[in-house]
């Protein structure tokens, strides 16, 4: 693809959001395991005041995500619930470099992406503006999504959030700033995507794939697959009763009580991953993830 100019955060808020959308912006600090959550106006999210604070958060060892599909007006926390519609589908995309970007981009399956994130050295997240598609749909592309093109099995939820473009990556040795490139200003629909939507595929299914591949011996068990799910989801900030859902749909007709199995192992991975006890899932949101109202 010819390489468009980067695109400033607050010019990439305004241009996947409308000013009344209500969004949630998020900051992780892994070393202080600190998850900090925003909800509120584009039009705030994206003001000098409000770059200011991220900033702040990024310089302080914090890394920066948006979640991309509008919240409802009195969402306070960012869940499957509380989406208003879907407006964003996406590829994280870990393996494969500028080489797996120009295959969709050669691709007849799916239209020219809208954005092209260069989130680490040599990875990608590329978003496509969409409209007209329910939670269900969006879900099911995003699995097909990630099929197709060895996209992160975990990035397949409608609460995903995204690298926000222009903040530095701290999970490096030196910081390496996210960059954001705009390739298209067209809004597609589910028509103009076509690959086959396969409404058995989850995560668990991409993860067993993957692993085979790389391998070529070693299949982790479903268990391993869902507690490694969960570690990752819950290190980006995921909320866990989302990551608890999750779950417990790809394992409902497997266990018995998907529900308690699922508490109980994203319980474990809370632990592990050292989340106080205000984090821990059943508890009250802690102080830091409150929404706000302007």
């Amino acid at each position: 693809m010819n390489q468009p100019p980067t695109i400033t955060p607050a010019e990439y808020i305004l241009d996947v959001f409308e000013r009344v959308d209500r969004i949630a912006l998020l900051a992780l600090n892994r070393d202080f395991r600190e998850t900090v959550q925003r909800i509120t106006s584009a039009g705030k999210a994206a003001s000098p005041e409000f770059q200011a604070w991220l900033r702040h958060k990024n310089a302080s060892g914090s890394d920066i995500y948006m979640g991309m599909n509008p919240l409802k007006n009195d969402a306070a926390t960012r869940t499957k619930e509380e989406i208003e519609s879907i407006r964003h589908v996406y590829l994280d995309l870990d393996y494969g470099g500028k080489k797996a970007v120009e295959e969709i981009n050669k691709s007849n399956l799916v239209p020219k992406p809208n954005f092209v994130l260069t989130s680490s050295p040599d990875k990608f997240q590329v978003v496509w503006k969409v409209e007209g598609i329910a939670l269900e749909e969006a879900e099911a592309l995003l699995h097909a999504l990630a099929r197709e093109f060895g996209g992160d099995p975990a990035a397949t939820d409608a609460t995903r959030v995204l690298r926000l473009p222009g903040f530095a990556n701290k999970k490096y040795d030196t910081d390496f700033y996210v960059e954001g490139r705009k390739y298209s200003a067209e809004t597609y629909h589910l028509r103009d995507f076509k690959l086959h939507i396969d409404s058995q595929d989850a995560p668990r299914h991409h993860t067993h794939s993957r692993t085979k591949r790389q391998s070529g011996s070693f299949v982790p068990s479903q268990s391993e697959h869902d507690w490694a799910f969960a570690k990752r989801a819950l290190a980006r900030g995921d909320d866990p009763e989302v990551v608890i859902q999750q779950i417990a749909n790809y394992r409902s007709g497997e266990k018995a009580d998907p529900q308690y199995y699922a508490r109980l192992t994203v319980t474990k991975a809370l632990a592990e991953l050292g989340k106080t006890s205000g984090e821990s899932t059943g508890s009250p949101a802690p102080p830091e993830n409150r929404a706000e109202r302007n």
